[in-house]
C-alpha cells in the first residue's frame, strides 16, 4: 500500500464555527468548501497538516455512525507554548478548559475546548522530571 495522505475528519454540526476557530487561531486554510465539508490545511515550508469538518448527517458517513464528535483530543505542538498562552486566553479571550502547566512526563500545556467539540492541547515538550526523568 503507498498512502498519499492520512488527516483526521470531524463531525460535527457547527462545520462554519469549527472552521472559523481552526483559521483564525491555528492558521488553517480553506481548501475546499462545501456546505457539509470543509477541507482546511495549515502549510509551513515543506509539511503541511490537514484537517476536515463534516457534517454527520450527511449521507456518506453509515448510517450508525451519525453522530458528532466526541471524546477526541488533537495535540498541536508548538515551539513556545507561553507565547500561544497569551496570544491564544491572555489576548484571545479563548476560555481554557485546563491551564497551563509543567508535566512532569515532560510537556508543557494547556487544552482549549473547539466549537466542534473536540479538544485542542496546545504542547511544548520539556524535560521530563522525577521518575519520568529516566
Amino acid at each position: 500500500m503507498t498512502l498519499s495522505s492520512c488527516y483526521p475528519v470531524l463531525a460535527t454540526p457547527r462545520i462554519a464555527a469549527a472552521r472559523d476557530f481552526y483559521t483564525r487561531w491555528f492558521g488553517f486554510e480553506v481548501i475546499f468548501e462545501a456546505d457539509w465539508y470543509v477541507s482546511l490545511r495549515r502549510t509551513e515550508g515543506e509539511r503541511f497538516y490537514e484537517l476536515a469538518l463534516l457534517d454527520p448527517e450527511h449521507p456518506t458517513l453509515p448510517a450508525g455512525y451519525r453522530k458528532p464528535v466526541q471524546g477526541l483530543l488533537l495535540n498541536f505542538e508548538v515551539d513556545d507554548v507561553d507565547a500561544e498562552w497569551e496570544r491564544l486566553v491572555v489576548q484571545g479571550g479563548l476560555p481554557p478548559e485546563l491551564e497551563i502547566r509543567s508535566e512532569d512526563f515532560g510537556q508543557r500545556h494547556f487544552i482549549l475546548a473547539a466549537p466542534d467539540g473536540v479538544l485542542v492541547d496546545v504542547i511544548t515538550e520539556i524535560p521530563p522530571v522525577g521518575e519520568y526523568a529516566e
